[in-house]
């Protein structure tokens, strides 16, 4: 990726985190953003020499940061090979997405080691398409009785020579780990992450009030995909559920494809839990983008039907939901309509608040001097014209 880009923004409709800037002029400089100005400021001392593109009007926003995807237009972070993880970041940048965290799932140690070695390799390689920021280390440590769409037969409790063995490989780029810390070195876990300054969620995860809170004190601050793969809520044990709900130390995932969480439920949270402590995410996996049909899934088989993703049991019937087909773009759009939100209500929550849980606040999530020049043009219908990572569009 170019960071030679320089060119000013100018005439956008500018969403940054203090105000709306109704005509309003991005600075990009070298691949970053130099200023953020109304049109009127840029017009009293412009630089000449900078090249000037017309924005016409059109609304400009932050890129959005996914925390949890794990695939797309017919690629999977676990399956990839060298070059098609370039498609898999080109779909969800066509989506808005312009910065991710590769997301693994539960498998045995070597799939999941070669996973991390092609995802650090890709990093350092840098590619097409939105950026891979990091990766989201969703399992193996999880708690078998709430594993979802994750292979059972290879959830295991955490083993303080794999997590370094892990965490080596991974050469320092893990910014998310999903673990069940109820679970025999559950908590140690934990604490081996924190200790590298990683962002540990909770999910997949049976535990308890007492055991969420014991888990938030050892430095837990994210809950994967709220509601799903949890002990539901219930008034005399409210759980994980009523933990991510309650605690304000929790940011909590939704995923909004309308399928995985009721509208209505959607619609609670954000009436309820403090908007700066939740993030939209995907959850996508490879098949998004591909016609309905059978896929491969870690050992499992999943099917796709009208663009809703389910293993297949071993009778041939329908099981658990397995991930989903959502982009963020579409994320965005459901939040808006089912809550009334104003897209500057609802942005945060698909851009600083997932870069900030990500530890990725200081160069993404927002247009502000000296972040990334990643910004996302939307039409009027909301759909996305176009994405520019670094101030290149891809």
């Amino acid at each position: 990726m170019s960071h030679s880009a320089t060119f000013d923004l100018v005439d956008a409709r500018m969403y940054t985190p203090g105000a709306v800037i109704e005509k309003g002029v991005l600075e990009v400089r070298g691949g970053r953003i130099g200023a953020v100005r109304p049109l009127a400021d840029w017009e009293r001392s412009r630089d000449p020499g900078v090249a000037v593109v017309d924005a016409g009007g059109a609304r400009v926003v932050p890129g959005f940061v996914d925390v949890h995807v794990h695939g797309g237009g017919g690629f999977d972070f676990m399956t990839g090979r060298d070059g098609s993880l370039d498609d898999i970041c080109l779909y969800h940048a066509a989506h808005g997405t312009t910065s991710l965290l590769a997301t693994t799932v539960t498998a045995e140690h070597e799939p999941i080691a070669k996973a991390i070695r092609l995802i650090v390799r890709a990093m350092k390689r840098g590619g097409r398409g939105a950026q891979v920021a990091g990766i989201h280390l969703e399992g193996p440590f999880l708690n078998p009785l709430r594993c979802g769409a994750q292979n059972p037969a290879h959830i295991r409790t955490a083993d303080p020579d794999e997590l370094r063995a892990l965490w080596e490989l991974a050469e320092g780029r893990i910014r998310l780990v999903t673990l069940a810390p109820e679970r025999e070195g559950g908590m140690e876990a934990l604490r081996f992450f924190r200790e590298r300054g990683v962002t540990v969620s909770i999910g997949h995860s049976d535990a308890s009030l007492e055991e969420t809170r014991a888990a938030v004190r050892a430095g837990a601050s994210h809950v994967t995909h709220l509601f799903n793969g949890m002990r539901p809520f219930h008034h005399r044990e409210p759980g994980l559920t009523g933990g991510a709900l309650l605690f304000g130390e929790l940011t909590v995932e939704m995923i909004g494809d309308g399928i995985h969480i009721h509208t209505e439920a959607v619609r609670y949270v954000w009436e309820t839990k403090p908007r700066d402590r939740i993030v939209l995410i995907t959850d996508c996996m490879g098949p998004a983008g591909l016609p309905d049909g059978t896929f491969p899934f870690e050992g499992m088989t999943a099917k796709m039907k009208d663009g809703i993703l389910r293993l297949v049991e071993p009778d041939g019937t329908e099981g658990s939901l397995a991930g989903s087909t959502l982009t963020m773009d579409r994320a965005l759009a459901n939040l808006m309509r089912w809550t009334g939100a104003s897209l500057e209500e609802a942005l945060p929550l698909l851009t600083l608040q997932p870069a900030r849980q990500a530890g990725l606040e200081r160069r993404k999530g927002s247009l502000e001097a000296g972040k990334d020049a990643d910004f996302v043009r939307l039409n009027d219908d909301g759909t996305v014209e176009g994405t520019w990572i670094g101030g290149v569009r891809v």
